[in-house]
């Protein structure tokens, strides 16, 4: 197994976080996948933002739940990145018809923590079949229910656990549930056995978000599956840098 790389929010250390720039980016950057959050606006469509609010990434105010599309659309959410001057917020049917012709990961997660989003996870199956993309989707988030819903409506949809605090035998917890990987925070990683437990119980690790070179190469040293980093470009080199000269 070759860790892969996966570009958090896209290339988002050089582009404009969860817009189509920051994943063309990444494509671009060699990445192996790319991590993004949807949302619902007003009008019921899927968007690709993390916030619950627009609020650090634009000018505007407000829940995003708050705007329909129509209205998200006209908001620039480039506040950083001068040279793309305007960035818009997409659809994820829009991500995933850029990435299509590529051969990307792409790992969906429901921001289901705050606003639960009734209905969302029937819509992020719907987008991923209309696309053609369900073999390629692997859903996150940290409501564990909410990806329980996803495993009832589609059983092959894969799922990972999002967790940010240490949980006592998550690998256990993850199997138990019927869940295919874990998504921990860097810091969790410093669990005794915590790598050795997620592979007996057949989950896969995507650690985050791993923007240090030292940190990427204890995750390499660590056999994790998938390193999420805001830099897929240098995350890149060091992965070949280790599968060819073993450091």
């Amino acid at each position: 197994m070759i860790t892969k790389v996966w570009a958090h929010r896209g290339a988002s250390a050089y582009a404009p976080e969860n817009t189509l720039e920051a994943y063309e980016l990444a494509a671009k950057q060699k990445a192996d996948g790319i991590e993004l959050d949807i949302q619902l606006t007003k009008d019921g469509e899927l968007v690709v933002i993390h916030d619950e609010t627009v609020n650090r990434v634009s000018d505007h105010k407000g829940p995003v739940a708050d705007y329909t599309l129509k209205d998200l659309k006209k908001i620039n959410v480039n506040k950083k990145f001068l040279k793309y001057k305007k960035a818009a917020v997409p659809t994820l049917e829009e991500v995933y018809q850029l990435v299509k012709p590529t051969e990307l990961t792409v790992n969906v997660e429901l921001k289901t923590s705050v606003n639960f989003y009734p209905g969302i996870e029937e819509k992020a199956l719907e987008v991923a079949a209309k696309c053609g993309m369900e073999d390629r989707v692997i859903y996150s988030s940290f409501n564990h229910y909410s990806l329980l819903r996803l495993k009832k409506l589609s059983k092959e949809a894969k799922t990972g656990i999002l967790i940010s605090d240490i949980i006592v035998d998550a690998p256990d917890y993850a199997a138990n549930l019927g869940f295919d990987a874990i998504h921990p925070s860097l810091n969790i990683l410093q669990v005794p056995d915590f790598v050795q437990n997620c592979r007996e119980n057949n989950i896969a690790i995507h650690p985050w978000t791993v923007n240090e070179e030292i940190h990427m190469k204890m995750m390499l040293e660590s056999g994790v599956n998938a390193i999420i980093t805001n830099k897929p470009d240098v995350c890149r080199k060091l992965v070949e840098s280790f599968y060819r000269f073993g450091n």
